[in-house]
């Protein structure tokens, strides 16, 4: 039986399941002169390029959201007085 290729793309999409390394993790996410995402160094797909300014943008509003979906950010809610009465009336 042949061997299957390791790494390629298909249907555009970029795959590489080859052993990952040090220098290569590090090299796949650090490309000055390339677009905000490029090839993943292992798996399937895209990821971000952080020599490109737009993806640290993408990253500090991605740390943002976690942030504020985290704890409750300073937003009082309605839901944030479960524990007094209610007063419920009832016509007959």
């Amino acid at each position: 039986m042949a061997d299957k290729p390791q790494s390629g793309s298909i249907l555009g999409i970029p795959y590489n399941f080859e052993r990952p390394s040090l220098g290569r993790l590090l090299s796949a996410h650090w490309k000055p002169g390339e677009g905000m995402v490029v090839e993943k160094p292992f798996g399937i797909g895209y990821t971000l390029n952080l020599a490109n300014w737009r993806s640290w943008i993408v990253v500090l509003v991605a740390g943002v959201l976690l942030w504020q979906e985290g704890g409750d950010g300073g937003i009082e809610t309605p839901d944030d007085d479960e524990d007094e009465p209610v007063e419920v009336v009832v016509d007959d």
